[in-house]
């Protein structure tokens, strides 16, 4: 394996997380299981943040016999905006704090024609406005998280991609529309990882001062489920040429989340596995055009 191939960073070096409080969307497969899984072998105590109880619960199970430590299931739905108030209330009914948010959930490449439940796109609406409101929500514990914490500092730790390296932004293509309707699924799937990267820098610009630190991660291209709604030999030909073992996808959003480092990495990129990187889109860091996603995210949950 070449260096980009070559971690200097494993799940051991993780300090002892005793005493933190994380959420991990999406923890029931793929890499949030993986992340939940290292969290929990080093004390943590994590909420498994999934629409499905079933196959959420079957995952804590499963966690349960390899850690010995007990996952605590949080019902979300992050194609619902309802549904996401809902959640962040439950928690904060249960927790005051909360240290570390790993927003790792994610839709890849579904068929166009599928929406979130109120009429986004499945993919902005899950990847980018639904985390954007969870996170929204749940700052007063995250700022208490930070207040706890010895260094002074929470994290949020978002999931991008490489495919945001090919992304743009089409404001007439986030809610249900006949120009929507004209992009592939592909160019929705990046269009959605630059928005992680846009929102997860403009959270670092706007809470920063608060001891939260966001930063964007890529965790590499990885044989997980995302991939299952990909045409079957797109998706075998991928995993035959492309895709590298789910453990080390982990890899960077632990370094984000759980590493003394990380607080210094506010408002950062991080490519695999765990080095610090500088995001090579130059939308990446427009400045406007993430303060305009942002505003776009606030005007669609101010009613709420």
């Amino acid at each position: 394996m070449g260096a980009f191939m070559s971690p200097t960073f494993k799940v051991d070096d993780i300090p002892d997380l005793r005493g933190k409080v994380v959420i991990v969307t999406g923890a029931n497969t793929g890499v949030g299981k993986e992340t939940a899984r290292a969290l929990l072998v080093h004390n943590a105590k994590v909420y498994v943040a999934a629409r499905n109880q079933s196959k959420a619960q079957e995952a804590i199970e499963e966690l349960r016999k390899e850690t010995g430590k007990e996952a605590i299931f949080l019902k979300l739905d992050l194609g619902d905006l309802n549904s996401i108030k809902a959640s962040a209330e439950e928690f904060m009914s249960k927790e005051e704090n909360l240290n570390i948010l790993f927003n790792n959930a994610g839709v890849m490449r579904p068929p166009v024609k599928d929406l979130t439940s109120q009429d986004y796109d499945l993919q902005f609406g899950t990847n980018v406005l639904g985390h954007f409101y969870f996170t929204k929500l749940l700052i007063p514990a995250l700022t208490k998280g930070a207040k706890s914490s010895p260094d002074g500092t929470s994290r949020v730790v978002t999931t991008s991609s490489s495919a945001s390296f090919l992304g743009s932004i089409d404001f007439n293509a986030l809610k249900d529309s006949a120009k929507r309707r004209k992009h592939s699924s592909a160019d929705l799937y990046s269009q959605s990882k630059l928005g992680n990267v846009l929102i997860s820098n403009e959270f670092a610009e706007r809470y920063g001062n608060l001891g939260i630190i966001s930063i964007a991660v890529n965790p590499g291209n990885l044989n997980s489920e995302l991939a299952r709604h990909m045409p079957g030999w797109q998706a075998s030909l991928l995993r035959a040429t492309m895709l590298y073992p789910v453990p080390l996808g982990a890899l960077t959003q632990l370094y984000a989340g759980t590493m003394d480092d990380g607080a210094k990495l506010n408002g950062k990129w991080m490519r695999p596995w765990a080095r610090h990187g500088e995001h090579p889109s130059r939308l990446a860091h427009d400045k406007q055009l993430a303060e305009q996603v942002w505003q776009w995210c606030e005007d669609q949950v101010a009613n709420l």
